[in-house]
């Protein structure tokens, strides 16, 4: 299961665990207070942890990406017409400003990266 997924899986699983808490809580139950309060525990940590590692995999594809030799903004016409941009250039990546992946690598404007000059 890809990170996205299972990060929406687990947060998912932590809305459940806070709607039986608030139910418990109103209730008084206190034994059912005690293992959702568990259980929100155990989905925090799992969700840091899924976290960390989609960072980690962010910040080594932005390595990747800022090792190819050469990048430059592409113009207007050019993000206009990708498809024709991307068939002509070979092993092109465009990283757009707004997008994770952008923000990591820190690009003001969209940015072709490719192995040689285009």
């Amino acid at each position: 299961m890809d990170l996205k997924r299972e990060l929406q899986n687990l947060n998912n699983r932590l809305d459940k665990h806070r709607s039986k808490l608030a139910a418990a809580e109103r209730r008084e139950d206190k034994e059912v207070i005690a293992q959702a309060s568990r259980g929100i525990e155990k989905t925090n940590k799992k969700i840091a942890n899924v976290k960390a590692q989609q960072a980690s995999q962010l910040g080594d594809k932005g390595s990747d990406i800022k090792s190819l030799a050469f990048n430059r903004a592409l113009t207007k016409a050019e993000q206009a017409d990708m498809g024709k941009l991307k068939k002509s250039v070979r092993g092109l990546i465009v990283v757009h400003p707004m997008t994770a992946l952008g923000r990591e690598i820190q690009v003001d404007v969209v940015t072709g990266y490719a192995p040689k000059s285009f």
